[in-house]
């Protein structure tokens, strides 16, 4: 989620969905080479899964923050930019909702791996 900066308008929103596609092949084709030696990988320099989603988190707030100082600056008047103001709300709700299902779906899993007979 590194290349989550503030867009600018519809050009930004498609530049930021090319880069998230771009990202999801190179994972792709990761995981395809990778196979089971994937956890090596991550003892070669590779960040933490933890850090990624400490990373990931502390921008998701980022982009609240900011959509929230723009819904006050144009609550108090200060801009008149409400187009603005609404791209900010809109990106801080879609990467928020993005962040609720991937925590949705690292619960089904940690769900099923616990049912999971031994």
């Amino acid at each position: 989620m590194s290349g989550i900066e503030a867009a600018g308008g519809a050009a930004g929103v498609l530049a930021l969905r090319q880069k998230i596609l771009e990202r999801s092949q190179a994972l792709q084709q990761a995981i395809g080479t990778a196979g089971p030696r994937a956890p090596a990988a991550a003892e070669a320099g590779a960040p933490a899964f933890g850090a990624l989603m400490k990373q990931a988190i502390e921008q998701v707030n980022a982009l609240q923050s900011q959509s929230a100082a723009a819904s006050a600056a144009y609550e108090r008047g200060q801009t008149h930019d409400i187009a603005s103001v609404m791209l900010a709300r809109q990106k801080a709700s879609l990467a928020f909702e993005a962040t609720v299902q991937a925590r949705n779906r690292l619960l089904a899993a940690y769900r099923d791996i616990m049912n999971m007979p031994v």
